[in-house]
């Protein structure tokens, strides 16, 4: 049978069906104009916002770059989830391969790690910027900006490898249907015959750790910067600062909540339907996508100034 790997004692799924909405199954067009929609509004905003850093010579900064950087980090995660459930919702075409399943999953996974430490490295720049502001230009050169970042995205790896690691090597006999409209870690699991304690405890330490480590982190450099500010004479000057950190704590406020909010959801809740598990999962990886460009471009004055000039020369 197509999709089966057969063995003398050792059969497992190697495709699956991704059925995102279960309970929509007849009525899942009517979701494909709020999903593009959606989709279409991420990408349009967060690539106004990087044009801009990016056409601006004033904008040049490591700030700015950073910024720039967890915007195309948005368009990525909502790329690597809309199209495809868009796709299957077109087509009814949702058949996807263990091997296409795991790569999916290693991209989600990824792109959510590396955001949250990008977010860490944001707040080391704030650190530096504001605690040391005429060493700033020395200390916070491109070079030491390109090696954080590169140390971010081998830390993502490294926290993200081993749970896809892991998950390949799994049996999948119960069924070939995931309940969900992405390859999500535990609703691929529970396709499983066999012991994955393993797999739930690797997850869930990973997941833990990064949590703790990222609050632990965030919350001594935030302290160290909102007392420094608060130490700066000038007003302008102290209001400034705050209003940048401001921007940078709603942005992780919006990223954690999110996050956490689902994870507590899907463990607390289990007589909620799959499809508001699903729903839940698709608000927390969507929703930051589309929350974080606005509250910088709306509330960092330099980049709102030239999206101000921009709109005026267009004639909007």
């Amino acid at each position: 049978m197509s999709g089966w790997s057969n063995g003398s004692s050792n059969v497992s799924y190697t495709s699956f069906l991704l059925v995102g909405f279960p309970g929509l199954q007849e009525s899942r067009a009517l979701l494909v104009l709020p999903f593009l929609s959606l989709y279409l509004v991420i990408v349009s905003i967060n690539v106004l916002v990087i044009h801009t850093v990016a056409a601006q010579q004033s904008l040049h900064q490591p700030m700015y770059a950073l910024i720039a950087l967890l915007l195309v980090i948005n368009i990525c995660t909502a790329t690597t989830v809309v199209p495809a459930m868009l796709f299957s919702f077109f087509t009814h075409f949702n058949r996807i391969s263990l091997t296409h399943c795991l790569v999916q999953m290693f991209c989600i996974y990824f792109l959510i790690v590396f955001d949250c430490n990008v977010l860490l490295v944001m707040a080391l720049d704030r650190y530096v910027a504001i605690c040391y502001p005429l060493r700033y230009p020395e200390i916070v050169t491109a070079q030491l900006l390109t090696g954080l970042v590169g140390v971010a995205a081998a830390w993502s790896t490294c926290s993200v490898t081993p749970v896809v690691g892991l998950a390949s090597r799994v049996r999948f006999c119960r069924s070939n249907v995931i309940q969900h409209f992405a390859c999500e870690h535990m609703a691929l699991m529970k396709l499983s015959c066999g012991d994955i304690s393993l797999n739930k405890t690797v997850g869930l330490t990973l997941r833990t750790f990064n949590r703790v480590l990222d609050m632990l982190l965030l919350g001594a450099s935030y302290s160290r910067i909102i007392h420094a500010a608060f130490r700066i004479s000038s007003g302008g000057a102290r209001s400034k600062a705050l209003n940048t950190c401001g921007s940078h704590l709603l942005v992780i406020f919006t990223v954690y909540f999110f996050t956490m909010t689902s994870s507590i959801v899907y463990r607390v809740a289990r007589t909620v339907s799959q499809d508001v598990h699903n729903l839940l999962s698709a608000f927390y990886l969507l929703l930051p996508c589309l929350i974080n460009p606005i509250i910088y471009g709306a509330r960092t004055k330099e980049i709102r100034q030239h999206l101000l000039r921009m709109f005026q020369k267009a004639g909007v």
